[in-house]
């Protein structure tokens, strides 16, 4: 089983998923040297970090649940270093989402974490 195909066949379900919210898909697979970022989106005035997480069953936990505070800290890392690098204004609103896929099931959690901050 290629755990690295089956995320990106993940991805791309999820940022079908996502644009069926009405996110507006401007990154897929961000990568720096801060780290890595599933998808980077607009939802509304909303710039949104997404990690998508994927289980074919609960038997290792929720898919949400593996994105630890660890994992929290890189990704808002890897979205600090992204906003300098495109220059994207400090006053725009942002969002970290997870998009959780179980068995084919998608489950969008907005406002999933926050950029802790010092």
């Amino acid at each position: 089983l290629n755990k690295r195909k089956t995320g990106q066949e993940q991805e791309v379900k999820a940022a079908c998923f996502l644009k069926t919210q009405r996110y507006q898909i401007l990154e897929r697979n961000y990568r720096c040297k801060k780290g890595e970022i599933d998808l980077i989106a607009r939802e509304g005035q909303y710039l949104v970090f997404v990690e998508v997480k994927y289980r074919k069953n609960v038997r290792n936990g929720y898919p949400e649940e593996a994105v630890d505070t660890r994992k929290q800290k890189k990704i808002c890392e890897t979205a600090a270093y992204y906003v300098y690098k495109n220059r994207i204004p400090e006053y725009t609103p942002m969002r970290f989402d997870v998009v959780a896929v179980l068995d084919g099931e998608f489950k969008l959690i907005k406002d999933a974490f926050y950029e802790r901050r010092g």
